[in-house]
């Protein structure tokens, strides 16, 4: 029964149903559920720090059920996607209205869709990767497989990686910077890599190519089979989505940094370089995500055996609730700031 504890996953969908199916302030269930039922669920059920011995990590390694578990939410963010722009090209909701369910639909991209993108894009089989690849459709972020897997996990915790938070930076001002950085950031990996395989800018293997025909293609298709207004709603929720990402680049690795060695290359990434949270309802809500340290340690590793580090530096809060104070910037810098060691502030 152990293993099944993350279909718990999936009350985020159910939340976001009950949001495309309601009126008024039921409109923003997904986000009542994200920001005010999750961390109190944290509160309740607290943290563990127990790590799976070798010999169940090799078991649970091997059980489809984990990854039948993660594919589920292809057709669940697809077929709520559908639901939401069916509702809202047929009922004529308030501004009010609107916004809730603008919200619920961005967490629920966040949530089901960018966060199992994220778990699947560090796959090897093709089909695993095409699905990462087409959650983050949705979500306007195609870019983000290329420059996560190919420039985050290189850079994470220096100056050259911009989904690594500066000692003192704001969150908003982290939304500007990230965005911008790793959008062009993607297209300077997509250039390295033609350039390993000896492949012009026109061709076939020119990933962001393919990434701006197959977005706006999408948005055509919103705007073909619905309206002009489901296109402006489905442009809204792909950036309240990537921008839920960006605030929980922004809690994962906040002032942290690795030193620069003489010869000027980096220290290899450590557990020490990104926060870590063990509280049990955020990891399992979000495929153990929040054990961050150990997927940069060994980003092969899959979620479900992931560990916890004693010498990772480690969150107050869960994620929802480490996400709503990193909204009110003088309360994330009272909590925060003394957490970040001593010789990483320096190099900031």
């Amino acid at each position: 029964m152990k293993d099944l504890k993350y279909l718990f996953a999936y009350t985020v969908p159910i939340s976001a149903f009950i949001s495309f199916e309601s009126f008024g302030i039921w409109t923003y269930s997904a986000v009542f559920f994200a920001f005010v039922v999750l961390p109190f669920l944290d509160l309740v059920t607290g943290e563990s720090h127990e790590n799976l011995s070798k010999e169940s990590a090799l078991s649970q390694n091997k059980k489809r059920v984990f990854d039948v578990m993660l594919y589920l939410n292809v057709p669940i963010v697809f077929g709520l996607l559908f639901m939401v722009f069916s509702n809202y090209s047929t009922h004529d909701y308030t501004t009010f209205e609107t916004i809730g369910l603008a919200l619920s639909s961005g967490i629920l991209l966040a949530t089901n869709g960018i966060n199992v993108a994220h778990e699947l894009g560090h796959r090897s089989p093709y089909y695993e990767r095409f699905m990462s690849k087409l959650l983050y459709m949705p979500c306007l972020y195609m870019h983000f497989y290329i420059e996560h897997n190919f420039g985050h996990h290189l850079h994470v915790a220096t100056p050259n990686d911009g989904a690594t938070a500066k000692y003192n930076q704001t969150v908003y001002s982290f939304w500007i910077s990230s965005v911008s950085k790793q959008y062009f950031d993607a297209w300077k990996r997509q250039l390295q890599l033609l350039k390993i395989k000896n492949k012009p800018f026109f061709s076939v293997n020119n990933d962001m190519l393919w990434y701006h025909l197959i977005q706006p293609l999408y948005l055509f298709g919103v705007f073909y089979f619905f309206s002009i207004e489901v296109l402006l709603f489905a442009l809204a929720i792909g950036v309240v989505s990537f921008l839920f990402l960006e605030s929980i680049n922004y809690i994962e690795h906040y002032g942290l940094r690795r030193k620069q060695t003489p010869s000027g290359r980096y220290e290899r990434v450590q557990p020490h370089h990104s926060w870590n949270s063990n509280f049990n309802i955020g990891r399992i809500v979000l495929y153990e995500l929040t054990r961050h340290s150990d997927h940069h340690f060994k980003s092969s590793k899959k979620y479900q055996v992931l560990k916890s580090y004693d010498e990772s530096p480690t969150l107050p809060l869960g994620y929802p609730a480490s996400i709503l104070l990193s909204f009110v910037p003088p309360l994330w810098f009272r909590v925060m700031n003394p957490r970040v060691p001593l010789s990483m502030k320096e190099l900031n």
